[in-house]
């Protein structure tokens, strides 16, 4: 029992001294925040991938990806459900923007970017689900190059053959081990795919999953110096905001959390035209009744009664 004590003293350590590393900030809307104290509920995060880093100065700062993250209480499984990027949606005003209907990755453009674009995201969905959150992050997408490469790469399963339309890679169909930029290439494709973003949808949430598999897989634990490198790397490519939560409290929280309890999960909706503009559209206002499930803890029921909205991951 001494022995278990000082080692879990010794991780919390270590928790606490990587933690400084991450950058924090207020990414959540007053009116999208969940104000909680502890984490023994169902808990829902967003999670804002983007190209740009915060306090980046550019053209075009629009969010690539946003998830929503669904830990059901006892922290035993998590849904990851992508929203569209060109889902038509109502952003309120913010910064200078001055409120309308528009794609929902354009949230994150007209509140700065940054924190402040992450901030009218949050307030876009909260207005769209009904859904508050308790806490959020703010990805640097290509920044997580590097932490692919210190884990070795990542195996992914290919089932329609694609070429990049970034880079002009061919990613033939089957399983293969991919470096940081291959995967990250092929996780951003959508064009020449099946489903469209639909699938790119899918790749992301895979990619996530296949991260977190490789690092079950690797003894970090036996190299001090790769641990290190690791958790540096990942801290350069993330701002959070932990809700008032310690953020060691929250990684110790979710530690026992299996890879293979990750549900990727789509929004119901489709593809539409409007005045020659291409958008994506709700099947109807309540996303499908997900909304409704997430907002009363029945996401699991939700997901078995709609399978066709389920990714395998």
């Amino acid at each position: 029992m001494l022995l278990a004590g000082v080692a879990v003293l010794g991780l919390k350590l270590l928790a606490v001294h990587y933690g400084r590393a991450v950058d924090r900030g207020e990414l959540l809307d007053p009116a999208a925040r969940q104000r909680r104290s502890d984490l023994s509920e169902d808990l829902n995060y967003l999670l804002v991938g983007s190209d740009q880093r915060p306090g980046a100065t550019s053209a075009d700062q629009r969010s690539d990806t946003i998830l929503i993250v669904h830990v059901p209480a006892g922290m035993r499984q998590a849904y990851l459900i992508s929203v569209p990027r060109d889902l038509l949606v109502s952003i309120p005003a913010g910064g200078d923007w001055g409120g309308g209907r528009d794609k929902i990755n354009a949230a994150y453009e007209h509140g700065g970017g940054g924190e402040g674009g992450a901030r009218l995201l949050s307030a876009t969905l909260t207005r769209l689900t009904g859904l508050h959150f308790d806490g959020a992050a703010l990805i640097d997408f290509s920044g997580f190059q590097t932490v692919i490469d210190l884990l070795g790469g990542v195996r992914m399963c290919v089932d329609t053959p694609v070429r990049s339309i970034h880079t002009g890679t061919v990613f033939p169909a089957g399983c293969q081990q991919m470096d940081g930029a291959r995967a990250l290439d092929y996780a951003r494709q959508r064009y020449g795919l099946p489903g469209g973003d639909y699938d790119r949808q899918r790749h992301q949430q895979q990619l996530l999953r296949a991260m977190l598999d490789r690092a079950g897989q690797t003894d970090l634990r036996g190299d001090p110096v790769k641990l290190d490198r690791l958790i540096r790397a990942a801290g350069e490519s993330l701002t959070v905001d932990t809700n008032g939560v310690p953020l060691d409290d929250l990684v110790f929280a979710l530690r026992a959390l299996p890879t293979n309890a990750l549900h990727g999960l789509k929004l119901p909706s489709h593809p539409q035209n409007i005045d020659g503009v291409s958008y994506v559209v709700l099947d109807d206002a309540d996303g499908g009744g997900l909304f409704p499930a997430l907002r009363d803890r029945r996401v699991a029921g939700w997901a078995a009664a709609n399978p066709r909205w389920v990714n395998p991951l």
